[in-house]
């Protein structure tokens, strides 16, 4: 399916380390905008609210999407290890396994209602890209040459 992806036991730390990542980035970029908004005015003290803001969550961040990386990769992995086959399927299932899991310390309706959520949202995240790797192949389509009257 993805010949760029790394091989199965190395991609849940790849898959991991991305996502931490990712949170990071993300949670220092809103941590900053929301730290700035909510500090004191003046623009000192409006600096040291966004700073402090994101040395505290940002990690947080990047912690928690860590985490929800390497259980979809392992989960993932383990799919395609027990159906010897990597198609949008493992990742759509991963997804809710993932969801699933990590909600479980909530009770189990909300185990069952936040896998259904993340098999869901890996869903629409599959199809989409199935649906832009379609429009890409498109131009790729052999046309039948057209060939000069000879009149």
């Amino acid at each position: 399916m993805d010949d760029l992806r790394e091989p199965c036991p190395y991609r849940i730390t790849d898959d991991c380390g991305g996502a931490f990542s990712m949170g990071c980035l993300g949670g220092a970029v809103f941590s900053a905008i929301k730290g700035f908004r909510i500090a004191p005015p003046g623009i000192k003290s409006r600096l040291l609210g966004m700073t402090t803001s994101v040395k505290v969550k940002a990690p947080v961040l990047g912690g928690n999407f860590g985490t929800w990386g390497l259980t979809f990769a392992a989960c993932d992995c383990t799919l395609i290890y027990i159906r010897n086959k990597e198609d949008h399927w493992n990742s759509i299932s991963a997804g809710a396994a993932t969801g699933g899991l990590l909600a479980l310390r909530s009770g189990p309706q909300a185990a069952v209602t936040a896998a259904i959520i993340g098999g869901v949202l890996l869903a629409m995240i599959e199809g989409i890209s199935i649906g832009i790797t379609r429009m890409g192949a498109e131009q790729f389509k052999p046309v039948m040459p057209t060939l000069p009257d000879a009149a």
